[in-house]
């Protein structure tokens, strides 16, 4: 289904409850804020949201001025969306399908709310258009639906604490790291578990890391798990997956050839959430970019280590620049 929204009808969603102040803010309020975000966007409108007067905005790892980059070119939701929150770090998470006229995209945000205002905008928007060789995964948005499951709650009986959710999270990463057919740091998925990566699923996760498919991932780095959602068991993080583009060939652990796709250095950056029940895995969604190699978000505050190497410094952080009353819609 299509969803559309209206100038208007932006407004009766404003009028309908202005966001309280941080203290308040709890899952409903992020939510509904994230809604706000979502209505102002296809609006090009800022003012039909609550942002702050001095908000950080990032598309695809690029600091600028909000409104820019797909605020002025969205046309149209596809959706549905999904959207997650988390109340202890005032983070929302949205994953949602996008048109830019004829261009679809997969869109994932993260939103930072302080006392009821956004304060930071990051979005990560995958289009046939910025994908490069090595083709990354990419499928059609018509007929694009999320698992059901991630937004389903998590029985309370069976909710497991914010670190143990993360630690799990990180597993995964770990395991894709230097792939080589083991299950690192106790790593579990259930049965059945898929993973969607820019809407195309992938079935059979636990196999393909039991094979060692994915052994030419030199590193998985920057990783900042920035938004737990405990209530749906749910983990948003964003990272990098690096190429040094070294590794020609090697086998999989049934002893079957490979050749690495990767011939030179190449990265991918990711917006990627882990649904977790019982300490394992059960669903993934993600979506991700090709970026320059080893490039880094403006978001990343402590920079992983470099193998064999110095730690770099972390990049400054810009100044934050304010966003405009009622500003221009070419910025």
């Amino acid at each position: 289904m299509r969803l559309m929204f209206s100038t208007a009808a932006a407004a009766v969603l404003m009028a309908s409850g202005g966001a309280p102040a941080a203290a308040e803010c709890g899952k409903a309020c992020l939510e509904r804020i994230g809604t706000q975000y979502r209505t102002a966007y296809l609006a090009h409108d800022p003012a039909l949201a609550p942002f702050s007067p001095h908000v950080r905005f990032t598309e695809n790892n690029v600091e600028m001025r909000l409104p820019d980059g797909t605020w002025d070119t969205v046309t149209q939701e596809v959706g549905p969306a999904l959207t997650l929150s988390d109340p202890v770090t005032g983070n929302v998470g949205i994953y949602t399908t996008i048109m830019q006229k004829d261009i679809p995209g997969f869109l994932a945000i993260r939103l930072k709310v302080a006392d009821g205002k956004i304060t930071e905008v990051e979005q990560v928007i995958s289009t046939r258009r910025n994908l490069s060789s090595p083709p990354t995964p990419i499928g059609p948005i018509e007929g694009f639906a999320h698992d059901p499951d991630l937004a389903r709650p998590v029985d309370k009986a069976d909710r497991m604490s914010r670190e143990d959710l993360r630690r799990v999270a990180n597993s995964y990463f770990s395991t894709l790291e230097n792939n080589n057919g083991e299950l690192r740091e106790g790593i579990k998925f259930a049965p059945g578990a898929t993973r969607f990566e820019n809407g195309m699923r992938f079935s059979d996760i636990e196999q393909g890391f039991r094979s060692g498919r994915y052994r030419f991932n030199e590193r998985v780095r920057d990783r900042d798990f920035f938004l737990i959602d405990e209530v749906r068991g749910i983990v948003m993080a964003r990272g990098y997956i690096d190429h040094k583009g070294v590794l020609d060939t090697y086998t999989l652990t049934d002893g079957t050839p490979q050749r690495s796709i990767f011939r030179e250095p190449q990265t991918w950056g990711l917006l990627e959430m882990f649904k977790i029940k019982h300490g394992a895995i059960t669903g993934i969604e993600a979506t991700f970019i090709q970026t320059p190699y080893y490039m880094r978000s403006p978001w990343t505050k402590t920079p992983s280590m470099r193998p064999g190497g110095l730690t770099p410094p972390a990049p400054p952080t810009p100044p934050s620049k304010p966003a405009p009353t009622n500003p221009p819609l070419d910025g």
